[in-house]
């Protein structure tokens, strides 16, 4: 038999997201793989899970196999790690003989061929977050099926499709793209009491707010018609557009901003040129992965290597809109020792340098601390990672848009002159080294 490789499991049960429920089709051709996980899925007291497989055969180099060796199952993380220590002690040990998994059914259970499939729905009895695996026990096999898959728990006998932590996602969604829309009004409102000092930069930033708006409403909608129908009807398609619009323009923003472009200098120099053209199409690529693993799943053979990809690329986008933000800083020191604008620049260093712990906060807390919030949730209160990640949104969209608003007195675009003395002592402080 071939090993199941341990450490594989676990990067699966971590990495995958915490899927929607949807009703899946799936076509699995010649698969080798020992292990194959599908969905992962939080059920009530009334949850239920139904699978159907047809069009089933298994191809393989040795001796016909055992049909009770191939088979689904339910795997709850507590149940994890007596799964894994079993396999441990006993390599050649199948996991569908475990005692701590659901059983599900195995091959032995389906109809004789040439029909080979089966079609059946499992109550629930204990609610929990559990994961759907395909288990291939038999050594030197390949298995070629399809499968439909619809997990979902039962409201006043009505179906909910979304995973018992995330039913209240299309409500959280809608309520902050109402937000996002007065944010919008208030916004425009300050530009047109500011005419004279509005930049292409704010034009920017109020395209990046309807964006934020329109990206929450698809996001709601298509949440929406999930829970109730198991299918996004077209609106999942909208959402990533608007997705990948929002993200891309987020990062411009902020790398536009950290050069001083429209406000400070009509024109970028060569390098911020090379920064947007690095972010931009690396964003495109995370968007195409982020694509990949919402609409996809872990049961495809390279769902890992497309996490893997959107991991990488985040970060090097995360840290490549920093470095226009270092360069600005950098350069106004410079200037403040030889043009005599000591208070000028003084407080142009200062928003710098808010600017910049306000944008490592934001991305810190958005790539890390959400992370850990979704690892350590329960699985009935999986919504509040998402809450916390809106939440920190909106604050980071409120100061960056507040620090640079369109107004005479803001120390961004017009200054009081202060004493220059004074100044001159600020500028000298290691405070504005990075």
């Amino acid at each position: 038999m071939t090993k199941l490789p341990l450490p594989f499991l676990l990067l699966l049960l971590c990495l995958v997201s915490f899927t929607t429920g949807e009703i899946k089709n799936l076509k699995i051709s010649s698969d080798p793989r020992a292990m194959i996980l599908f969905e992962r899925f939080g059920f009530t007291h009334t949850g239920q899970a139904a699978i159907s497989v047809s069009s089933v055969s298994v191809i393989s180099t040795l001796a016909t196999p055992d049909p009770s060796r191939l088979g689904f199952f339910l795997l709850s993380e507590e149940a994890l790690i007596q799964v894994l220590l079993e396999l441990q002690q006993n390599p050649t040990f199948c996991v569908l003989h475990s005692k701590f998994i659901n059983s599900l059914f195995t091959f032995r259970d389906l109809s004789p061929p040439p029909n080979s499939s089966f079609n059946r729905s499992y109550p629930v009895t204990s609610p929990n977050e559990y994961s759907l695996f395909f288990a291939n026990c038999a050594p030197e096999s390949k298995v070629s099926m399809d499968v439909r898959t619809e997990l979902y728990n039962l409201d006043n006998q009505v179906k909910d499709y979304l995973s018992a932590g995330l039913t209240q996602l299309p409500t959280l969604y809608f309520l902050f793209s109402f937000v996002y829309i007065g944010f919008l009004g208030l916004w425009l409102s300050v530009c047109i009491r500011n005419k004279k000092s509005v930049h292409r930069i704010h034009m920017l930033m109020a395209a990046l707010v309807v964006m934020k708006a329109m990206n929450l409403i698809f996001a709601a909608e298509d949440k929406h018609y999930v829970k109730v129908t198991g299918t996004a009807h077209g609106w999942d398609v909208l959402f990533y557009i608007f997705q990948s619009i929002r993200v891309v323009l987020l990062f411009t923003v902020i790398v536009l901003i950290g050069t001083g472009w429209s406000f400070l200098k009509p024109f970028l120099q060569e390098r911020e040129k090379k920064v947007l053209m690095i972010v931009i199409p690396l964003q495109v690529l995370a968007n195409v992965a982020s694509v990949v693993i919402g609409e996809t799943g872990p049961f495809i053979r390279d769902w890992v290597t497309w996490n893997q990809v959107f991991l990488i690329v985040d970060i090097i986008c995360c840290c490549a809109i920093i470095f226009p933000i270092v360069w600005s800083i950098r350069s106004l020191r410079e200037t403040s020792k030889t043009d005599g604008k000591a208070a000028r620049n003084l407080s142009k260093l200062t928003l710098f340098r808010q600017f910049y712990i306000v944008v490592i906060g934001y991305l810190y807390f958005t790539r890390i601390v959400v992370f850990a919030l979704r690892t350590i949730a329960a699985y009935k209160y999986q919504w509040v990672a998402n809450a916390a990640e809106e939440i920190a949104s909106l604050a980071f969209y409120m100061v960056m848009f507040y620090m640079f608003r369109p107004e005479e007195k803001n120390e961004y675009f017009v200054l009081d002159e202060e004493e220059e003395e004074a100044a001159e002592m600020a500028l000298r402080d290691e405070e504005f080294e990075l």
